[in-house]
């Protein structure tokens, strides 16, 4: 049932079962209808959600998140977006997000800086841009519970949410209030911090008019939902009222728990009465202390007509919020819509926006792709008869699960600037008898040359290939020829040392792994650049490793991301008088000492020895200090074998 029909059956079977306050507001007559949604729109964002959990895990390496998705559309279109805590930006953890929806969606994520895993249906979640993630495929689970017993295999379970119909959610990492370590899912569940999205379009708004009151005040009712002996809210409410004549003749009816506190935004004077304290947003350090409201529905009512309310101009029942927007005009009278006459719903047409929003070509190798799935397509309800480039006889050729459109950049009217290839596409669709048309652009790096460079100052004058153990090497990656047009990030970086030693990450999405690695300014033309810490480590030495790194380059205003990987490799050397991994410094520096503290020793003690020996039984000795080797033997087998790496959060020496 909609959201405003549940207001409606509540306001009605309040008002005819409820006494509701004495005087005035024992009889109010008042028939509560939908308002024109020119007149009157309500909005909201909130953290309940009707089943979910938070736990904490403060020492996991891999957090999951599992978000479960239910929508009244075949089709919608999400926004989400994970945040990474500030605590956890240096060396963000990385997450695995399980999304499981009923129907389609067309999905615009958003995760800056963090390593983010994806375990999503292919045939369901729409891509607006190619995610920048790693996938995990995910069982074909039928039943949640089995979908949540597979996620905690993965990792630590941290937050577990079911949504009904979300347009926006926002997911914010590492804002577990101290709680339970382990997630239990409950039924209607406040996911504080961790969790806030906004629902599918705006709320149903009611209004009526008080009968037996003369004038023009308006009464604007929200009635917000939550536990009352929850912690303390505070709700933000945004109000516009569009006023032809100065400021309206208007009252703000809240009623909530006295545990939420109103920080009220509004603009035009009005006059507030809540249930919590509440203050305004211009003057956030002045509190009103708030009143005693009814409880009922029809109580509202009577509250609005004892304060000379003639008209309810909006009536809403929220849940638990923390941002509530409310939009009205004021003046004019009340104007509802016409009860809705049930019909059955007409059948879905194709959405000409969301089908052009997969068009994305790719550009590699000389030849531009752009590959539609279709059964995306079929979730969108469209129905193609044609792809072609701008040239008509370019077409598109079945794929079996893909529909691809692909030409050389010499063909099909193909026009190219440097490393930007252009065309357009056209779309026949059955519904609709003129085509879709859309240009269409591709950044390729077909003749750009990429290198990796190793050097160990900060000069970056002299590349080497080489590293001794203890040395801090310094990493730049150049593309040649420079363009203008182009940039680039560093968005990974890992040192694989062979199958007996784990790989050592250096960089994880654009950001510092650990402590040992330092982003550093870029060079000229816009160089990465940064510098790691090669340390000695127990365990097998290896004699070379391979530095492999990602760059992520984007042409200016171009929206497409591309990715490429270059690699070099790294001799590891060490001294070959310890033979045991230290370095030839290290070596000499003990061997001196050795040699040194053995002659001090070896004359003090002879000094000793002559001084207090009597003079008549003096005789020569020849004492025979222990040789520098052998103190060097000994610091040696202390140490043992060791291993290079780079410094790590894991194997920190």
């Amino acid at each position: 049932m909609d959201r405003g029909a549940l207001v409606l059956a509540s306001a009605l079977l309040l008002a005819a079962c409820s006494g509701g306050p004495t005087g005035l507001a024992e009889n109010v007559h008042c028939d509560l209808q939908p308002v024109d949604p020119d007149r009157g729109e309500v909005t909201y964002i909130t953290s309940q959600v009707s089943e979910g959990c938070v736990a904490q895990a403060p020492n996991a390496a891999l957090e999951v998140h599992v978000l479960f998705l239910k929508f009244l559309n075949a089709v919608s279109q999400l926004e989400l977006i994970l945040q990474a805590s500030k605590s956890n930006s240096i060396h963000p953890r990385e997450v695995l997000l399980v999304l499981v929806t009923n129907t389609s969606v067309l999905l615009q994520l958003k995760a800056p800086g963090i390593p983010l895993h994806l375990a999503y249906d292919a045939n369901l979640v729409i891509f607006q841009e190619p995610p920048e993630v790693n996938v995990t495929e995910m069982p074909p689970f039928t039943f949640n519970t089995k979908i949540l017993d597979w996620a905690a295999t993965k990792g630590h379970l941290v937050s577990v949410a079911s949504l009904d119909d979300p347009s926006s959610i926002l997911l914010r990492l590492g804002q577990a209030a101290p709680r339970s370590p382990y997630c239990l899912p409950k039924a209607q569940q406040d996911m504080g911090r961790t969790l806030e999205w906004r629902p599918q379009g705006p709320m149903t708004v009611w209004g009526c008019r008080l009968e037996g009151v003369a004038g023009h005040k308006e009464a604007h009712i929200l009635r917000v939902q939550s536990k009352p002996d929850a912690e303390p809210r505070t709700v933000t409410l945004k109000v516009e009222l569009s006023c032809t004549a100065g400021d309206p003749d208007a009252v703000l009816i809240l009623q909530t728990p006295p545990n939420v506190f109103w920080v009220i935004d509004a603009n035009h004077n009005v006059q507030v009465w809540a249930t919590g304290g509440y203050s305004y947003k211009i003057f956030p350090e002045k509190h009103f202390l708030g009143s005693e409201l009814p409880e009922t529905t029809q109580g509202l009512l009577g509250k609005a007509r004892m304060l000379n309310a003639s008209v309810v101009a909006s009536f809403v029942e929220l849940p638990l919020a923390s941002d509530i927007s409310l939009r009205a005009s004021c003046g004019g009278g009340l104007q509802t819509s016409p009860a809705p006459i049930p019909t059955t719903p007409p059948e879905e047409n194709c959405s000409p926006h969301l089908l052009l929003s997969m068009v994305q070509p790719t550009c590699a190798n000389g030849i531009m792709t752009l590959a539609l799935n279709k059964a995306h397509v079929k979730a969108l309800q469209c129905h193609i008869t044609s792809l072609t480039f701008w040239d008509p006889t370019c077409r598109a050729e079945d794929g079996g699960e893909q529909l691809v459109l692909r030409s050389n950049y010499s063909s099909c009217g193909m026009k190219m600037t440097p490393h930007v290839v252009s065309n357009g596409v056209v779309i026949s669709i059955l519904s609709d008898s003129s085509p879709l048309r859309q240009d269409i652009n591709c950044f390729h790096t077909d003749g750009l040359t990429f290198q990796l460079g190793l050097y160990l100052s900060s000069s970056f004058l002299q590349a080497s290939s080489t590293m001794e153990l203890g040395q801090q090497g310094f990493v730049q990656v150049t593309v040649t020829p420079s363009i203008p047009d182009i940039t680039f990030l560093l968005e990974s970086c890992h040192l694989d040392l062979g199958p007996e030693v784990d790989t050592v990450e250096l960089i994880q999405a654009q950001a510092a792994k650990s402590s040992c690695v330092s982003l550093l300014p870029p060079g000229p033309d816009g160089a990465p650049r940064f510098s790691f810490l090669l340390r000695v480590y127990r365990g097998p030495m290896p004699t070379a490793g391979t530095l492999n790194c990602t760059v992520t380059l984007t042409a200016k205003n171009l929206p497409q991301e591309v990715k490429r990987t270059v690699s070099m490799r790294v001799n590891i050397v060490s001294s070959d008088l310890s033979g045991k991994g230290l370095v030839l410094p290290a070596v000499l520096g003990i061997t001196f000492g050795a040699f040194l503290i053995g002659a001090l020793l070896t004359a003090a003690l002879w000094f000793i020895y002559s001084h207090t020996r009597p003079p008549s039984k003096r005789e020569p000795v020849v004492a025979v200090a222990a040789p520098a080797s052998s103190e060097s033997s000994s610091t040696n087998h202390s140490i043992g074998s060791t291993q290079s790496t780079p410094c790590s959060t894991s194997s920190m020496a």
